[in-house]
């Protein structure tokens, strides 16, 4: 039995463990952990930084740093989910079949998860705690460029989870080729969660029959309508730009109708921020740095039919005063998260107040945009009687269902 499969079994060992654990102390615990351990984390981050230096693209190394901003974040997200009420084994749906027999929906995991992404560490302590809070089991792969900051967070990790009896729960994932391994283990893994370039998250979707939840690209947009307010359209589109270009959240193009009248100073703001502006070229490119493309539109039609055509489906904007051109935006723009007068860089699972996220989906079945606990979350339903057998309600004396809902 290889390594990878050894790993794996663990892991699904380690979920039904979880089912029982105090999954709210193992969290508290884990954020006390990380913090007392930043120090560490730093020194195992520079020791990446160093080494990559020269050697990755911008955008990526930009996601490789740590600090102690982010790993504070990162311990706030993890106290937060610690203290949410235990979402597994939540009732959704209560019905009275009968007499005496009762339907629920019921709120449980979803079983071992395979997360794989580049860069940015910080993402192990997020994707395992958000596994924790929903009881499931995960299995990390990180890029290899994250080596020595994915261990540390890691065996910070391994830690907490020895002490709760669960240390199968969390594991990292050591090389490429047991990528592929997991990959195949549709018997063993539930979900496939990858979180990296276009070209990655398309080659594990092509390779496995697990489900993939997760999206290729961020093509995001700002579209600035006729009616927009010109201030709030510098301020929405450079935080959309410019806040931290590096990330699947940031707008990559800007649509300007043509009769919006602040467009020039709007593109001097865009400039100052130091944004390079490709006028009505690269559409449907994901730049990760400070680089945009921008289409002057005729209309709100024109601007939508762009989005749909080049755009991912992850996150748009509308900036406008027109609360009628609004509400067509939000209802007819494809995508997982559609905003008005915001910035893109929202569409995030901290800021949207689930503690964390494991990625952006750009699914329609499941989970959609921001993936938190909920998204790893599934249900089962229960069905409580007293005897009761299907032949009563069958044949000319039938009894009839009642199927009253309670929930």
């Amino acid at each position: 039995m290889s390594e990878t499969r050894q790993q794996a079994e663990k892991a699904r060992a380690a979920y039904f463990k979880l089912a029982t654990a105090n999954r709210s102390q193992i969290l508290k615990d884990m954020a006390a952990a990380i913090r007392g351990g930043v120090p560490q984390v730093l020194a195992a981050n520079k020791k990446d930084l160093e080494a990559a230096q020269g050697t990755i693209a911008p955008p990526l190394y930009k996601r490789l740093v740590l600090n102690e901003p982010k790993l504070r974040d990162l311990v706030g997200g993890i106290e937060q989910l610690a203290a949410m009420p235990d979402p597994v084994g939540k009732v959704l749906l209560e019905t009275e079949l009968d007499d005496g027999l009762t339907l629920k929906r019921v709120q449980t995991p979803i079983g071992v998860i395979a997360a794989i992404f580049e860069s940015r560490p910080e993402v192990v302590g997020q994707i395992a705690a958000l596994a924790i809070r929903s009881g499931n089991a995960i299995l990390l792969k990180g890029g290899r460029e994250a080596a020595h900051s994915n261990a540390a967070l890691g065996a910070i990790i391994h830690g907490v989870l020895e002490r709760h009896g669960v240390g199968g729960a969390v594991q990292l994932v050591a090389t490429r080729e047991e990528v592929t391994q997991l990959l195949a283990m549709n018997d063993l893994i539930s979900l496939v969660i990858p979180r990296g370039s276009n070209e990655m998250v398309q080659s594990i979707q092509n390779s496995t029959r697990i489900p993939v939840l997760g999206h290729a690209d961020g093509i995001c947009h700002v579209y600035i309508d006729a009616a927009a307010d010109p201030e709030k359209a510098m301020r929405v589109a450079v935080d959309s730009k410019a806040q931290y270009p590096a990330v699947c959240n940031a707008a990559e193009t800007l649509l300007v109708h043509r009769n919006f009248p602040g467009r020039e100073k709007l593109f001097a703001a865009l400039k100052g921020a130091g944004v390079d502006l490709h006028m009505e070229s690269d559409f449907g490119h994901e730049f990760l740095d400070l680089v945009m493309a921008v289409h002057v539109v005729d209309s709100i039609d024109d601007a939508i039919d762009h989005i749909h055509r080049y755009g991912s489906a992850h996150t748009d904007a509308i900036v406008t005063e027109d609360a009628i051109a609004a509400q067509r935006f939000l209802t007819e723009v494809d995508s997982a998260g559609v905003y008005w007068n915001a910035s893109t860089r929202f569409a995030d699972g901290f800021r949207y107040g689930f503690g964390a996220e494991v990625g952006v989906s750009t699914n329609k079945t499941h989970a959609r945009g921001p993936v938190g606990v909920e998204g790893l979350l599934i249900y089962k339903y229960h069905l409580i009687g007293n005897g009761h057998i299907v032949a009563t309600y069958s044949g000319e004396n039938a009894r009839p269902f009642r199927h009253r809902r309670v929930l």
